[in-house]
């Protein structure tokens, strides 16, 4: 198995689309063997290349590997519709080390669009910012990608995530069968992430979330700081490194186990991803937890 490129490295790579096709070909190379299958997002296996067979599946590195030719094949070949949707409002700019937890969305969705190209699925992008919605809708035309790459490259975290209502009719689609991959801090003021996810559940979509956490905020290590400032109120409160720190990590444990069940009641798969996992192993999870749904 290739190890995959450190994750610090890639997170300071100017080129997005370097960055996740570098992400995804360590992430492949630990998922070729996989038994898990499925539609969109997924290989099963390897077979034997057969006359008739469609080129677009012929695996070339494992040609220059063995000079012979192989498929990649999936269990259900059925073509699905990806919603990388990502939440960009003012408290993704959180820092933790060199990068934003945006930064660290970014290359997700990054990496789960160019995973969707590979694959033949068609993939938009949907981001939620200043109270609105931005849309790339789906395609997978070539030219698609590098449209999908430089909306990506050009988020800036803005404002709150907005009321679903505002928004509803974008999510309602045509009936097809779609996987929405929400990536989040569920930082919310008034309950709108959970009524954006009871919308979906509601719309019978397939939804998966990554939850974003930095180390910072979850070992509660603020070293060197003398206020703690909320990003999307401006609040400021004073900090001490020491004082309230176990009432802190009880209150920070309470709340993830709230919001884990939370999700969970909605029949929607949940990822906590802290900033310091290699995007690699998020993947790995996403892959495990898709699986649980598709049985």
């Amino acid at each position: 198995m290739s190890e995959l490129p450190d994750h610090h490295i890639l997170m300071a790579i100017k080129d997005l689309s370097l960055a996740a096709r570098r992400t995804i070909d360590g992430f492949m190379a630990g998922i070729n063997k996989s038994k898990v299958k499925g539609p969109g997002l997924e290989f099963s296996q390897y077979r034997s290349y057969q006359p008739g067979d469609d080129l677009r599946w012929l695996d070339w590195k494992r040609y220059a590997r063995s000079d012979r030719y192989y498929i990649r094949e999936s269990e259900i070949e059925t073509s699905i519709s990806i919603r990388l949707l990502v939440d960009a409002s003012n408290s993704m700019a959180h820092r933790d080390g060199a990068y934003t937890k945006l930064d660290y969305a970014r290359l997700l969705a990054a990496s789960l669009g160019w995973l969707a190209h590979m694959q033949g699925d068609s993939f938009g992008l949907y981001t939620f910012q200043e109270g609105d919605v931005f849309t790339l809708p789906s395609r997978k035309d070539p030219q698609h990608l590098a449209r999908f790459f430089y909306q990506l490259e050009n988020i800036r975290p803005g404002g709150r995530m907005g009321e679903p209502s505002q928004y509803k009719h974008i999510f309602t689609g045509e009936g097809k069968r779609e996987l929405l991959v929400f990536i989040t801090d569920m930082y919310q003021r008034n309950g709108e992430i959970s009524r954006l996810l009871e919308l979906l559940a509601a719309l019978r979509h397939e939804v998966i979330v990554f939850h974003l956490m930095g180390k910072n905020e979850l070992e509660m290590d603020y070293k060197g700081y003398l206020r703690l400032q909320d990003l999307e109120t401006g609040e400021q409160i004073p900090f001490s490194g020491q004082q309230g720190q176990k009432e802190y990590m009880q209150r920070m444990q309470d709340w993830l186990a709230a919001v884990r069940m939370q999700v969970l009641d909605k029949q929607i798969a949940y990822t906590m991803v802290r900033m310091d996992q290699p995007p690699g192993e998020a993947l790995r999870d996403f892959l495990k937890q898709r699986q649980k749904l598709i049985g």
